[in-house]
């Protein structure tokens, strides 16, 4: 195959979690329980029924633009963008073309284009059996918000690391839930190769992406099937193509619109806006607005002392970051409690969600939590039994030390009367205790079973173990 340099630009659709629509006060409920019910003249476009544009969604949009240390717009209007679709109910959507809210700005690594709000779309669905499709405009109307990258990607794991560091920043300041099986998300690479590295005047788009993995997998295929072709002396046509999740494959839809197909022009019913004049809207009101993003958080977890790998995991969701920041205060200055705190996060406890289907931290109390692991530091529950606790903790919620108690799990660490049970041992079996004393290491473990067997489980392993080579090196 020659060599080929792939370029990536992304194009990413996001609804965004307002109380109402766009540009109506009908409910923002796309997955409303029944069809057709959120709607009203303005989203069903009935002659002489006018827009109002929904001033919380363009702040929300304004936020995302300070995160990504954009430029905010001052000055921003809408347009119309002709399409003429069944899930479109004006045979047009409100768009923005020219003045975009917000313009430039970066994250992961790659450069941004612009990021705008438009009104969602209906959702069609067809029935193969019946031969009919039915429109649900729940959906039209709804907020969304679009974020075009820079051409500057140029394999499929930086455009999946990109994507997923998006959804994280809309989840963490509220913008979005960003579910890609929802469809709250919605991804399209641009993909081209070229011997330069630079984006071909014909690429195509790929749709229909509902997964980051999936992400990740269409645009390898694309560059692999783009490469294929002109190394056979083929050409790329510039076309949108869908991805078809089965066979792993891309496959065309129809050719890809310029810009001029769309005919855009200023929106004649929606005012101009000169934000500056909005004081909600100052960059000052939006920096204060914004809470710790996930680069802020993973900054202070590593002042923790925590590994990069346990600080990308536990700052990698909105849920285990406010959890874990609630162990921090928990613990207090403990460092050793919270770095255990940490590995148990990471090992046991995502462990259990991974295999429960639960929604992470849910019926899990910090507090339980952090009780749970001073009791295993403390050395008054093995670790052993720290497993068992905690999934009775994470099913059923409690108090951990009342379950250890009831499970007759919490350890006895008193020297004085676990030496009783030592010299008891060393007296029962004086033959390995000889073995030890001649050098075979092996026996000591057998003497610390017997040890826990004698103490039925209640022995602290570490204490006994202390003090057989005490009394065993006194023999000697």
């Amino acid at each position: 195959m020659s060599d080929y340099r792939p370029t990536i630009g992304l194009e990413i659709h996001v609804e965004l979690n307002t109380s109402t629509k766009m540009f109506c006060s009908c409910k923002n409920e796309p997955e409303g329980s029944e069809p057709n019910v959120h709607v009203c003249p303005v989203c069903m476009a009935h002659p002489g029924a006018l827009p109002v544009a929904n001033k919380e969604a363009v702040r929300k949009v304004l936020q995302v633009g300070t995160a990504l240390g954009s430029t905010l717009a001052d000055f921003t209007e809408f347009d119309r963008k002709s399409y003429f679709y069944p899930d479109i109910p004006k045979g047009y959507q409100i768009s923005q073309y020219e003045h975009p809210l917000v313009s430039g700005g970066e994250l992961a690594g790659v450069a941004i284009t612009r990021v705008h709000l438009e009104e969602d779309t209906a959702r069609s669905s067809h029935t193969t059996s019946e031969g009919v499709s039915l429109v649900d405009f729940n959906r039209a109307g709804v907020p969304l918000m679009e974020l075009v990258t820079e051409p500057v990607i140029h394999d499929a794991e930086t455009a999946g690391v990109f994507a997923r560091e998006l959804q994280l920043l809309l989840r963490t300041i509220g913008a979005s839930h960003a579910n890609l099986e929802k469809g709250e998300m919605r991804i399209e690479a641009n993909v081209s190769v070229s011997k330069d590295g630079t984006m071909a005047k014909k690429y195509v788009e790929v749709k229909n992406i509902n997964s980051f993995r999936s992400v990740e997998r269409a645009i390898a295929f694309e560059i692999a099937r783009q490469s294929k072709l002109l190394d056979e002396g083929g050409a790329v046509l510039q076309e949108t193509r869908g991805w078809d999740e089965g066979g792993q494959k891309t496959f065309s839809q129809r050719l890809k619109e310029g810009s001029a197909d769309y005919r855009y022009f200023p929106e004649p019913d929606l005012p101009k806006l000169m934000l500056s004049e909005i004081p909600e809207f100052a960059p000052e009101a939006l920096r204060a607005s914004l809470p710790e993003l996930q680069w802020e958080r993973r900054a202070r977890y590593q002042e923790l002392g925590l590994k990069e790998s346990d600080v990308a995991f536990l700052a990698g969701s909105k849920e285990r970051g406010e959890f874990f920041d609630a162990v921090i205060t928990e613990v207090e200055d403990d460092t050793a409690l919270l770095l255990a705190c940490a590995n148990y996060l990471i090992s046991d406890v995502a462990g259990w969600y991974a295999k429960s289907g639960k929604e992470e931290y849910q019926g899990l109390a910090p507090t339980s939590f952090v009780s749970l692991i001073r009791l295993v530091s403390k050395g008054d529950l093995s670790s052993r039994g720290a497993k068992d606790v905690l999934a009775t903790l994470l099913e059923d919620g409690g108090d951990p030390e009342t379950i250890a108690k009831d499970r007759g799990l919490i350890q006895v660490s008193d020297e004085g009367a676990l030496r009783e049970t030592v010299l008891r041992v060393l007296k029962d079996h004086e033959g390995p205790a000889a073995e030890y004393r001649s050098g075979k290491e092996s026996s000591l473990q057998f003497l610390i079973g017997m040890s826990m067997k004698a103490t039925q489980g209640a022995g602290n392993p570490g204490t006994l173990k202390k003090l057989l080579l005490e009394e065993l090196h006194k023999a000697s």
